[in-house]
């Protein structure tokens, strides 16, 4: 490229531009890197050892029911569209993705004085969960009190119901544990 921009001559503007654009194209590509360490990776952030992960339904200790089933969908959904790996049974699968949800809390942050009822209400989930390697029992991440809140609002006008809130508090959860699946920089 370079012997051929010079036989367009030194003093023409094509080559300067040609010049720079080869310049800024060499920075850029000589600046990606395929070890996460040194910058940029051209990489899978996850693991590449394993294929498959199974999601079964976590566990839950507080009183409000359906949480736990709502987590399960978008835990396979997030899992599908943002990693490299396939959900399968436990029975198939190379780990699993195991938790339990510790607590589920409705906060009211504003309240109507002329009523008294809520204006803004937050839904929180907390849970603890681990991803094992079934093939040897091996802990590959795990932690505990992972939270994720939504607000809804239940006031009028916008008589948002909960589970609006329950919804997006839920999503949110999900992209977090899928997101601590990737790998430790």
């Amino acid at each position: 490229m370079i012997a051929s921009l010079r036989s367009l001559g030194d003093n023409t503007p094509l080559h300067a531009a040609c010049a720079a654009l080869a310049a800024v194209a060499f920075l850029t590509v000589g600046g990606c890197a395929t070890d996460p360490t040194k910058g940029y990776a051209t990489v899978s952030p996850y693991p590449t050892r394993y294929q498959s992960v199974a999601a079964p339904i976590f566990r839950n200790q507080s009183y409000m029911r359906g949480f736990e089933l709502d987590l399960a969908d978008a835990l396979v959904k997030e899992i599908e569209s943002s990693t490299p790996y396939k959900v399968r049974s436990e029975a198939s699968a190379d780990t699993v993705l195991r938790g339990t949800l510790t607590s589920i809390d409705l906060v009211e942050l504003s309240k109507d004085p002329s009523t008294g009822l809520a204006n803004e209400m937050m839904v929180r989930v907390r849970a603890d969960f681990e991803w094992v390697d079934l093939r040897t029992g091996e802990r590959i991440v795990a932690k505990q009190g992972v939270e994720s809140s939504a607000l809804f609002v239940p006031s009028y006008p916008a008589r948002e119901p909960l589970e609006l809130g329950r919804f997006a508090a839920v999503q949110q959860l999900a992209r977090d544990l899928v997101g601590a699946m990737q790998s430790k920089w």
